[in-house]
């Protein structure tokens, strides 16, 4: 798929981040950026830098996320391309101090990471699915998920993280073969270290450290490097159906 101003990219998680990058990224190459986030004041920020659209959205929440697409359509179009960054990292055990995890936080993890993504995806497929193709191929769109290294090797404290990433990883087989006749592509990327805002926030020795863990190259990854990938997905057609670990090879200990 050809990236350039004929279509129209939707990226939730968009204000700041892996979904800041990739959005970005997606609009440097001609293709018009909606912003989905909570956080209006950042999701408004990179929206108006893009000369894009900002819309307010829980993704956990399906109606707020139906309400969204509504008015990214309205505004610039069939999305044609869907990334969703979208997510919280809790850690907690799975009990401490005899006291069990909490089932509300286990809940909101899987809501925003997993339901959300899976309910964002499913709306813009069936958009998608409606709209004539734009590849040669019969392809009418793709959709990226974000799922992560610890959804395969989660460490303590991140039962429910790894619990909802796994989840996504799951997800992306059967949604590709959902989704073939209609043309349209789903992918998953597994990023490892990267230098989002959570570990910005980190001592820079913690980070130093961190980075050197990874085998190589050893540091923490850039948003853009994801946000490369999630370029090269969309312009491959042939890419469908699996998961991409963008980790420098790293596999997490247990803590």
């Amino acid at each position: 798929m050809k990236l350039d101003s004929s279509l129209a990219a939707v990226v939730t998680g968009g204000g700041s981040g892996l979904g800041a990058a990739t959005a970005r990224r997606l609009a440097a190459a001609g293709v018009r950026v909606a912003i989905f986030d909570l956080n209006e004041e950042a999701g408004q920020a990179v929206a108006q830098e893009l000369d894009g659209v900002f819309c307010k959205v829980d993704v956990s929440d399906y109606d707020s996320l139906a309400a969204g697409f509504d008015q990214a359509r309205a505004a610039q179009g069939q999305e044609r391309i869907l990334v969703c960054c979208a997510g919280i990292a809790p850690g907690q055990k799975t009990q401490s101090k005899g006291e069990p995890h909490d089932p509300a936080l286990f809940a909101r993890t899987v809501s925003i990471n997993l339901n959300g993504t899976f309910f964002a995806g499913s709306i813009a497929a069936a958009g998608m699915a409606a709209a004539g193709p734009v590849t040669g191929d019969g392809g009418r769109g793709v959709i990226v998920m974000t799922a992560s290294v610890a959804g395969y090797e989660g460490q303590v404290g991140q039962a429910a993280y790894a619990a909802s990433k796994g989840g996504v990883i799951g997800l992306t087989l059967p949604m590709a073969r959902d989704l073939s006749r209609d043309g349209v592509r789903v992918m998953t990327i597994a990023p490892g270290l990267f230098l989002t805002p959570m570990l910005q926030g980190l001592p820079q020795e913690v980070q130093d450290s961190l980075g050197t863990q990874v085998p190589f190259p050893a540091r923490l990854a850039e948003p853009d490097e994801y946000a490369q990938l999630v370029q090269q997905i969309c312009e491959n057609d042939m890419l469908n159906g699996s998961v991409i670990r963008l980790d420098g090879a790293i596999r997490l200990a247990p803590r």
